[in-house]
This record gives C-alpha cells, sequence and structure tokens, in this order.
C-alpha cells in the first residue's frame, strides 16, 4: 500500500487489532462504511463503523434513510467473507479513520480497490506463499485427525480431489509439513488424492471454460497436451467446472466439497448440484460461549424483559401512559440494552457474535450458509465422530441455526 500506491508512511504502523473484525461484514464501497447485516439484509443498529468510529443510529439513518439496505444500495456492498477477511476489514477501517483524522477527501471505493489489490499482489507475487514456508510453525498447525479424516475416506473407497488457487509448490510444502510426522515419508500426501488441481482461479473456476494444463513440478512449467483425463500422480493446473465434470463423471449430490469461503469456494458448486460443507473455525468459540452459564443468564433475562415489553405495550396505550408509567418503561428498555451490550461483549466487543445480531436474528452471513452450505462444521475431522454412512439433517422443529440449540454442559467437560 505504501511502497507500490504511495499511501502515507504512517501507514506501515497501522497493526492489527483482533478484537475488531468479524467474518460476514459487509463494506459499502460508495460511503466507507464498515457493517453487520441481519437475516432481512438490515444493518446491525450497533454494528455499523466508519473507519474505526460507531455510527449512531441517527447517523445510520441520516446517511442511508433507514437501516434496511436496499437492492440498489447493496450493490455498492461487498461482503467479506473468508479467513482473509480479518486483516481486509481492520485495515480498510484504519485506512479510512486516517483520512477522517487528516481530513483528507477520499473516495471509499478507491480504499477497497487498493486493499484488495494489495492482498491479490501478496498472493500471486508469492510473497505470502514464501513467508508461511519459511515459517511454518509460526502459520500452519499440524494436524494429525485432519488425516485420520481423508485416510478414512480413502479407506472407505471415497474418491477426493484437492482444488486450490495456491501454486502446488506452496500445497506441496505446506501439506508435507503438516502431514509429514504422519506419513514418515515426505510426499506421501499425494496417495491420498485422486485429483490435484492448483491455480484454480476461484471462483471464476467455476463459470469460465479455460482447459486444465499438467503441470511439471521439477520443471515448473505446462505441458501443452490436452487434459481428457486425471493421472493421480500428475498436477493440473487452471480448468473449469464443466471440463471437471466432463472428465470425472462425478456429478450432482454424490460429490461433497469442502471450503471456507462462502462465495469463491460453495457458491458455484451448490449451483452445480453438489452438496458442500461450510469450515467455520469461529464456530467452535460461538457454541462454548452461547452454552456458557453466564450467557445464558444474560441471554434469559433479555428474553423476560422483551416479553415484559411487549405486555407492556398491549397492555399500555400512548394516551395512557403516566409519568410512572414511563419510567418503568424507560427502565425495562435500559435494562434490555444492557443483557444485549453483554452477550455481545462476550463474542466481539464491536460487532458481537458471527451468526446473530444484537436482537437475536440471524446475521446475513447466517443467510449466505442457508443459500449455499448443506452442512456447517468448524473443522472437517468433526466427520469423525459419525458413521461415513450416516445421514445428517436438521430437526424439522429447528427454526433457527442448528448450532444454536442447548448444549449439555458436560460435552465441554475435558
Amino acid at each position: 500500500m505504501v511502497n507500490e500506491f504511495r499511501y502515507p508512511d504512517v501507514c506501515i504502523q497501522f497493526k492489527y487489532d483482533p478484537t475488531f473484525p468479524i467474518r460476514g461484514l459487509y463494506y459499502d464501497k460508495l460511503k466507507g462504511c464498515l457493517m453487520k447485516l441481519d437475516f432481512f439484509g438490515s444493518i446491525e443498529p450497533d454494528g455499523c463503523y466508519f473507519g474505526r468510529r460507531k455510527l449512531s443510529r441517527k447517523e445510520i439513518e441520516s446517511m442511508y434513510g433507514t437501516r434496511h439496505i436496499g437492492r440498489d444500495q447493496a450493490r455498492g456492498l461487498v461482503g467479506l467473507m473468508d479467513f482473509f477477511c480479518f486483516s481486509e476489514a481492520c485495515l480498510i477501517a484504519d485506512m479510512v479513520q486516517y483520512f477522517v483524522d487528516a481530513k483528507l477527501e477520499f473516495d471509499a471505493s478507491n480504499i477497497y480497490n487498493d486493499v484488495n489489490r494489495a492482498i491479490q499482489h501478496v498472493h500471486r507475487s508469492g510473497l505470502v506463499h514464501r513467508g508461511i514456508l519459511a515459517d511454518p510453525y509460526r502459520y500452519l498447525l499440524k494436524n494429525n485427525q485432519l488425516l485420520r479424516f481423508l485416510r478414512m475416506l480413502k479407506d472407505k473407497g471415497k474418491k477426493l480431489f484437492l482444488l486450490t488457487n495456491s501454486p502446488y509448490h506452496f500445497v506441496d510444502g505446506g501439506m508435507r509439513f503438516l502431514m509429514e510426522d504422519s506419513f514418515g515419508l515426505r510426499d506421501s500426501w499425494r496417495e491420498l488424492f485422486d485429483v490435484v488441481i492448483a491455480k484454480a482461479n476461484k471462483p471464476e473456476f467455476y463459470t469460465s471454460e479455460h482447459p486444465f494444463r499438467c503441470y511439471d513440478s521439477e520443471r515448473d512449467n505446462l505441458a501443452f497436451t490436452k487434459v481428457d483425463a486425471f493421472d493421480p500422480k500428475k498436477v493440473y493446473y487452471h480448468g473449469c467446472l464443466k471440463s471437471f465434470l466432463e472428465i470425472t463423471k462425478w456429478h450432482g449430490p454424490e460429490v461433497i466439497y469442502f471450503g471456507d469461503h462462502l462465495f469463491s469456494d460453495l457458491r458455484g458448486p451448490s449451483k452445480a448440484g453438489w452438496r458442500t460443507a461450510a469450515i467455520i473455525h469461529e464456530l467452535e468459540r460461538e457454541i462454548q460461549i452461547q452454552n456458557d452459564d453466564s450467557y445464558r443468564f444474560e441471554q434469559a433475562k433479555f428474553h423476560i424483559i422483551q416479553e415484559l415489553l411487549g405486555r407492556f405495550h398491549a397492555t399500555v396505550s400512548n394516551n395512557q401512559k403516566s409519568e410512572a408509567c414511563q419510567s418503568l418503561l424507560d427502565e425495562l428498555n435500559n435494562a434490555r440494552q444492557r443483557a444485549r451490550d453483554t452477550m455481545k461483549q462476550m463474542f466481539n466487543r464491536s460487532f458481537g457474535a458471527t451468526f446473530v445480531t444484537d436482537t437475536g436474528q440471524e446475521s446475513a452471513f447466517s443467510y449466505h450458509i442457508h443459500q449455499y452450505a448443506d452442512v456447517y462444521t468448524s473443522k472437517p475431522e468433526n466427520f469423525l465422530l459419525y458413521r461415513p454412512e450416516a445421514w445428517l439433517h436438521v430437526p424439522y422443529d429447528i427454526k433457527i441455526m442448528p448450532h444454536h440449540v442447548k448444549v449439555a454442559s458436560n460435552l465441554f467437560k475435558t
């Protein structure tokens, strides 16, 4: 941002704040606001920031006219849905705040575009890949359970494929580090997969008609021959979903695709008729928080106050409100807000929980899970808890996301 796009040198001093962003936020490229939306596309009253300053309800209504984002306004919004979105959201907010504090004019869309270009640059140039492989213990977590899961699938006769936007040298280096202790041989991870596709260029992979190219890892070049069959011993670059389906003959619900980005990973496969599994790392922490006694206490308090307010408004009309009634109403509203704030702070001080709003409604992020994911979990190896033949379904009486159902406390004891 500073060296290439000539942003002020002071921007180098910005530090990532892990307590600020959550997954599933939206950035308004026209107005420069970073916001959390609910299931119906309305702005969360306590979850809209201009830079690092939270906007009041009056400021939101003054800026947007209403909390609900209309279809025309939605065209200016970009969703921040994957694991990289945390640093992206934080950097965008810090950039906006810098221009505000410096009293400099700026175009909010330029900030987003430049941050996005910078992120793309560190990936395409290989900076991020070289940095991770140079110090894998800092960035990668060895996981024997994931290997167990992949081996279980292989032993049950499943066909496994790896589809990634990363270059092969990074995938190979990362997988060797993750699984070398379990395999013994550093290159044995390839035995798990029937097809390995790198530099797939998702999400364009799902809609383009780019041909597959066979990649020679020793010479670091692409073959010129046509790819009309996949060899487990070879690596493939680019390609498209159409060609993939024609070659493999893997169609519809017999395929399940795992990914952590609802748009880049799961939207395309779900439209193609595949089953999809969303990997959401934050899920585990949020389940633990919402099943904690302190959270349940505040939640019960919130619902009791909500019920009292409903009875109050049903009993007392506006023209019947005395000073005592108004005082009671104010006290109940304040108590409800305190309970709401307490619950929010348990998840994230700026935006609250990932899956629900402060009022208990599902968030826009939850809406997209409903759209594009058949199942969601915090990590793939959670499926080891079920038989491979198990049929997963949502109970018909559940009107909220399944993980919001209270979990027995003994499951959290170690």
